[in-house]
């Protein structure tokens, strides 16, 4: 880990919320706000999720699974989305999910008209605005958890009173 932890202390509830109190507690609050209130199908969702945390290389990020309601991707899913170009097991949204997501993080500027059109005949303008968000904070939090080494102690807020209650 990058940064001095104090004994005792939680990585990730030091770094997140103690270090840098006016960001780090918005920056949680939007950062689970993707998973509380997206409108965006699973597979799409875990589809460009996992891309980002293979490019980000965040390693919790690339081992946690969003459930809905008890469901989550197959075991095979984060295979499909690494070769989303040749995959049959992506269906057209989740393929141009991850296509977007390694475009946003890798080659934003080349975006083009092309892909565009492409998207938008699978997407609603309201789905890209979201999962243009989603992409950010995943981006953005995933790889400040990976480059600062949070990303081995990473546990999402929501998930602190889990934690908490099996130890007490």
């Amino acid at each position: 880990m990058i940064i001095d932890v104090p004994e005792g202390k939680d990585p990730i509830i030091h770094v997140w919320g103690e270090m840098v109190p006016g960001i780090g507690p918005a920056a949680a609050k939007f950062a689970q706000a993707v998973y509380d209130h997206t409108t965006l199908g699973l597979r799409e969702f875990e589809a460009a999720r996992l891309k980002i945390a293979q490019v980000n290389g965040c390693l919790f990020c690339q081992d946690w699974r969003t459930e809905r309601d008890g469901i989550k991707v197959e075991d095979t899913f984060p295979e499909a989305v690494e070769s989303w170009r040749t995959t049959p097991d992506l269906d057209d949204r989740a393929r141009l999910a991850a296509e977007y997501a390694e475009r946003y993080a890798t080659d934003h500027h080349g975006l083009d008209d092309e892909f565009w059109s492409r998207l938008k005949a699978h997407y609603s303008d309201h789905e890209i605005v979201e999962l243009s968000m989603c992409l950010g904070s995943w981006l953005s939090f995933g790889r400040l958890n990976r480059v600062l080494g949070l990303d081995t102690a990473c546990v999402l807020p929501s998930h602190y009173q889990q934690r908490g209650a099996q130890r007490g």
